[in-house]
């Protein structure tokens, strides 16, 4: 397996976006094997000659761009509310093939019956649909909108990966619901080891184990300092044997998500990975 980083792990969306060239030289320090971008990180529409620089950074400093982070929600009864989500997920897929990345991280959507984060989080990001409607219809619109993406994915060479987030994908089995409807070598999982709180009593290392299987990516959250909007305690030696399980050799990815600076909190974080076998 190979240990990297989110660039996420450098912003949680307050204030300027953290600079992506100095994600880049920070994961060289770190002696990291890549970086995964949050394309928010990149601004509304970056031009492709910056793309191409990236590009460049990243190869002289030996690292990999491996993943592109995307958002986009296609749990919409609106059929051009989702058409639109659909061409905002291409124009992902081609920022990915410019940088010369592997897979972009796809998300499935939610209803947004429940407006606030801190309201969602409590509810562990399960919230429910809309009157008049079931999540059998946000599943079919899902898989509808995935379909129509995956001849881009094709054409581009980029994989799309579905994480287990919020939504329709907070259970593994709504992952694997998608995943087995589409069966493609363009769609693919992400595991995310820290979108398990408050489940009712889930055992979070059964549910990533029944997503390893599918998983191109792995998300290995942190909180160091104290979680931005909550806190897991996840054994990572446990994960590693998981992983090891299903002969996983891909990158797992650092999202550091605690309100320590990063500065401290992401070298903390790497420290407790690698000691876990990463």
């Amino acid at each position: 397996m190979r240990l990297a980083v989110s660039s996420y792990s450098f912003w949680h969306f307050r204030g300027e976006p953290y600079p992506m060239e100095q994600v880049l030289d920070a994961a060289a320090r770190l002696d990291l094997a890549g970086v995964e971008v949050l394309e928010r990180q990149l601004g509304a529409e970056p031009e492709r000659s910056r793309l191409l620089r990236l590009r460049r950074q990243a190869l002289t400093l030996g690292l990999d761009l491996y993943g592109l982070s995307t958002h986009q929600d296609f749990v919409s009864p609106d059929a051009e509310v989702r058409a639109e989500q659909v061409r905002r997920t291409v124009r992902s897929l081609e920022l990915a093939a410019d940088l010369g990345i592997a897979c972009i991280r796809l998300n499935s959507g939610r209803w947004k019956t429940i407006t606030s984060f801190d309201d969602l989080m409590a509810a562990g990001g399960i919230e429910p649909p809309l009157p008049g409607y079931s999540n059998d219809d946000a599943f079919g619109w899902c898989i509808g909108c995935i379909e129509q993406l995956l001849p881009h994915a094709e054409r581009l060479g980029v994989i799309l990966a579905l994480e287990n987030h919020w939504g329709l994908t907070s259970r593994a089995d709504g992952v694997r619901r998608i995943l087995l409807a589409l069966p493609s070598p363009y769609l693919a999982g992400v595991l995310d080891t820290g979108n398990y709180l408050r489940q009712g009593g889930v055992d979070m290392y059964a549910e990533m184990r029944a997503l390893a299987p599918t998983a191109v990516l792995v998300h290995a959250k942190a909180y160091q300092g104290g979680g931005e909007w909550y806190d897991l305690d996840i054994d990572y030696g446990r994960v590693v044997a998981i992983l090891r399980e299903v002969g996983y050799r891909g990158y797992v990815s650092l999202e550091f998500e605690g309100r320590a600076p990063a500065a401290t909190g992401v070298p903390e974080a790497l420290a407790v990975l690698r000691a876990a076998g990463l």
